[in-house]
């Protein structure tokens, strides 16, 4: 069966634009054209595509089409910058550029993968689209086709991905020294560190609960006074004011170890994720140099896969 890349490219407009009106504009259309053209996508599918909600969702057979249309756009650009055509006046991005969007944790976005773009080739220049997103979570975003490429902790490939093994983040459990002398002394860890404030993430963040399952061998989660603070930076600068305990990256923690600022609560204890990558399987150079790169500075950044 073929799907008609007019058709196509309209699905996608309409969900990148959230709903007819916006994507007949973008497209230089009418909003009934629009309409018209997903009908007949969804009657060539024999599927319905779109939720028509505001803002309009693709459903799971959508999600399956709007994959395909944004690595037809992928694969359209690169051609045209291997053959030295014009780019469309609308596309995102300078002259020339190919326009990459990833999906990264918050952490290895303020520690180590900014600095690891930096050496990504820049002829022809690359355009990044940076989305911040759990490493437990960002998988998904693949599987909705919304980024070509991510880094996750899922080691199971998503349909039409390649996936290689960037490394370990080594999390250390931090306080301030002032903390630990108010919170977590009299008395074992074990017992003391359950029942002290603690910085979380957001809700979806389960390091410290994992943690002192460990000490606690699975009996309870940490604190009953909990810290949302749903920033990398402010995460840190939580922990560093005595707000609470907290597991800090050992890249991030190391400058605020050597000063004095905060101080190990567990001395040799420690929690590991590992991180992957992920990509579509294109034929995309530019796609191909960030791949490189990347694995390339995690091997400096990151603790070598268990």
């Amino acid at each position: 069966m073929e799907l008609p890349h007019d058709l196509v490219r309209t699905l996608l407009a309409a969900v990148d634009e959230g709903t007819f009106d916006a994507a007949a504009a973008a497209l230089h259309l009418t909003p009934s054209a629009v309409s018209q053209r997903i009908k007949a996508l969804e009657q060539r599918t024999g599927r319905v595509l779109l939720m028509r909600t505001k803002p309009v969702r693709p459903t799971e057979s959508g999600e399956v089409v709007v994959r395909f249309a944004r690595q037809l756009a992928a694969l359209e650009q690169a051609a045209h910058l291997d053959l030295g055509l014009e780019d469309d006046p609308a596309d995102d991005g300078p002259r020339g550029a190919a326009r990459l969007p990833i999906v990264v944790n918050a952490d290895t976005l303020a520690t180590w993968f900014l600095p690891a773009l930096t050496r990504v080739p820049q002829d022809p220049p690359v355009c990044f689209e940076l989305l911040r997103e759990d490493e437990g979570h960002s998988a998904t975003l693949l599987r909705e086709g919304r980024v070509m490429a991510a880094v996750t902790s899922s080691a199971e490939p998503v349909a039409g991905c390649t996936v290689r093994p960037l490394g370990l983040v080594r999390y250390l459990p931090l306080a301030t020294p002032e903390f630990r002398e108010r919170h977590l002394t009299p008395g074992p860890l074990s017992r003391r560190l359950p029942e002290a404030p603690v910085v979380i993430y957001d809700r979806r963040d389960e390091l410290q609960d994992r943690f002192v399952r460990t000490l606690t061998r699975g009996r309870t989660d940490a604190g009953p006074l909990r810290h949302y603070v749903p920033t990398s930076e402010g995460f840190r600068d939580a922990v560093a004011a005595g707000l609470g305990w907290g597991l800090l990256p050992d890249l991030q923690a190391a400058p605020l170890l050597s000063s004095g600022a905060l101080t190990e609560l567990a001395p040799g204890k420690h929690l590991d994720v590992p991180l992957y990558w992920q990509q579509w399987k294109l034929d995309v150079p530019a796609l191909a140099h960030v791949a490189e790169t990347v694995a390339e500075a995690a091997t400096e950044f990151l603790h070598p896969p268990g």
